[in-house]
């Protein structure tokens, strides 16, 4: 049986670079068992601060888990099924936004691409508000992730 490439270790700036890239992603939180808790979301990075951010309604398990244990990982998968990228770090839950246009409502907002902002900014600040969602911030404290070199991808 012959033995293929070792996986290889990804830079900070190229395991930074997969998370711009990327959209979606796998949050884990802690359940009070201890039992990782996941669940696909959509996310916004920012390099320079290092802190992923996470659109949720007040309301959901993760939330609740964050509060008790604020310890969070993101996992999110390369361009192909060979390579990753984990964020992890200690999360916070920002205030629910309740009034259009509040703080939390803006950081919504800036949190969509410009070429996926929405026609009207007032709307999506009145439906954010009436859904009571929240950002969840996730402070990176590690990155890490590797890439395995098959058939020419890598």
């Amino acid at each position: 049986m012959t033995q293929g490439p070792a996986p290889r270790s990804l830079s900070s700036e190229t395991l930074s670079d997969l998370l711009a890239r990327q959209r979606f992603g796998t949050l884990a939180t802690v359940r009070q068992s201890g039992h990782p808790h996941l669940t696909t979301m959509l996310y916004s990075w920012d390099p320079e601060a290092c802190i992923v951010r996470l659109s949720t309604t007040a309301d959901r398990i993760k939330v609740k888990h964050l509060q008790r244990d604020p310890r969070a990982a993101l996992h999110v998968q390369g361009g192909d099924v060979w390579s990753f990228a984990v964020a992890e770090g200690v999360a916070e839950a920002s205030e629910i936004t309740t009034v259009p246009g509040d703080a939390v409502g803006r950081e919504l907002l800036a949190m969509i691409p410009t070429a996926a902002k929405p026609a009207d900014e007032d709307a999506f600040l009145e439906q954010v508000a009436a859904e009571l969602r929240i950002v969840i911030r996730l402070r990176v404290e590690r990155l890490y992730g590797t890439a395995l070199d098959i058939n020419g991808q890598g």
